[in-house]
């Protein structure tokens, strides 16, 4: 059973809000963050992306970086741009894209739970992005982005969520992306006894977005229990800052392919190739996107063709049934030669909230196919994660994204 608790969070005074809350640190390139800080200088991304205040010779991971992150934290609180909550409460986090709305409950994790297989994952890590943020989270002695998980909506849990949202909300604003952001906080000593008993009837939690920092959060903690053999498991290195999303108000969006070459096949021959493996067609219509599982669509010579995988190549596997996985083993490995996604160059991954005209523009400019997939399903996520497999690269994208510095969770 799941152990969600909350927390005295340290979050932004109501009037730095909206100027604090950051997109997460691995959205951007150095570049990139440089340019956002410059831009907004009291976002928190000088605090994920503390390489951004220094000059750009300075090593990234190097130790200055990350007490520089931590210099400008805790100088932050002391200068009263954020507050620290008396008392452990949960915090009710909406987001709005696009008139679409999702609702989660901003909360700390047990890093038991991620231990024991209660909180499952769909992805590998890579050692080298688990370091850095490793070494963020322990020299900022703080959980600084919330983890987002996933789980099957509970009744109980959006009783207490749909009351407290008819309040006035602690934070109301729209970020310069568009995208709506309102908290609310679970203070009544009730109402936070029933979303805890709630949680703790749950058997399983999902990671949607946030491996790495969920990875590091947890390889902290357990440093930290090293660090102190007389732990109880009520100290916070024992937990992780999280938003919990109920899996009904999920959107997960494409996660499209580009590939530079077409292992020396001539346009004329792959499209043979294509029509060998799928049921291919020209779209002379507008709609480039596919529009149910089991197709994709493919830009190739300036023209849209609908692609449909044959029902006899889907697998009853939780994975190699997935479409990525498939558009993966029946083509672009066999006739593109592209062993591995994760490391080979000549294929590149688009998030669909670039939409179809960033695959035409690729196109154009240094690929010569894309290919456009059909949204992974938060169900079919459910299946990998508790089948206790795991998904290929870049199989799903979430949007909105969960703003880094509205929550932040204090180790000590």
């Amino acid at each position: 059973m799941a152990d969600i608790k909350p927390f005295a969070a340290i979050r932004p005074c109501r009037e730095k809000a909206p100027r604090i809350a950051a997109l997460p640190y691995d959205v951007y390139n150095r570049e990139e963050a440089k340019a956002e800080v410059l831009r907004e200088p009291e976002s928190f991304l000088r605090i994920d992306r503390a390489e951004t205040q220094f000059e750009d010779s300075m090593d990234m991971y190097a130790p200055e970086v990350y007490q520089k992150a931590h210099d400008i934290l805790w100088d932050m609180v002391a200068a009263g741009d954020f507050i620290t909550e008396e008392k452990p409460c949960y915090y009710i986090y909406e987001l709005t894209m696009d008139g679409r709305t999702q609702t989660g409950i901003a909360a700390c994790a047990a890093i038991d739970d991620y231990l024991n297989g209660v909180i499952k994952k769909h992805e590998n890590t890579r050692e080298e992005k688990e370091q850095d943020r490793i070494r963020h989270v322990d020299v900022c002695d703080a959980q600084t982005g919330p983890i987002f998980l996933a789980y099957r909506s509970d009744d109980a849990v959006n009783t207490v969520v749909n009351r407290v949202k008819e309040s006035v909300p602690e934070y109301d604003f729209t970020s310069p992306d568009g995208i709506g952001h309102r908290v609310w906080i679970i203070a009544g000593d009730a109402d936070v006894q029933a979303i805890e008993e709630a949680f703790a009837g749950i058997g399983q939690i999902y990671i949607a977005d946030g491996h790495h920092r969920a990875a590091s959060a947890v390889r902290v903690g357990v440093k930290r229990r090293g660090q102190h053999p007389d732990y109880t498991g009520a100290e916070e290195f024992n937990y992780f800052l999280s938003v919990l999303f109920p899996d009904e108000e999920l959107r997960i969006m494409d996660y499209n392919r580009v590939v530079r070459d077409l292992n020396g096949l001539s346009s004329e021959d792959f499209l043979d190739a294509m029509k060998k493996i799928f049921d291919v067609s020209l779209l002379k219509g507008m709609e480039r996107k596919p529009d149910r599982k089991g197709t994709f669509t493919m830009y190739l010579d300036e023209k849209w063709y609908l692609c449909t995988i044959r029902p006899e190549d889907i697998p009853d596997d939780p994975v190699k049934g997935l479409d990525v996985s498939l558009l993966q083993n029946l083509l672009l490995t066999p006739v593109l030669g592209i062993e591995d996604p994760k490391v080979d160059a000549r294929i590149d991954f688009v998030g669909g909230i670039r939409g179809m005209d960033e695959l035409e523009r690729r196109c154009h400019a240094d690929a010569k196919a894309a290919f456009a997939m059909y949204p992974t399903s938060i169900q079919e996520l459910f299946a990998v994660a508790d089948a206790g497999l795991l998904m290929p690269p870049k199989s799903t994208w979430f949007e909105p994204k969960l703003r880094s510095g509205l929550f932040i969770h204090a180790l000590h």
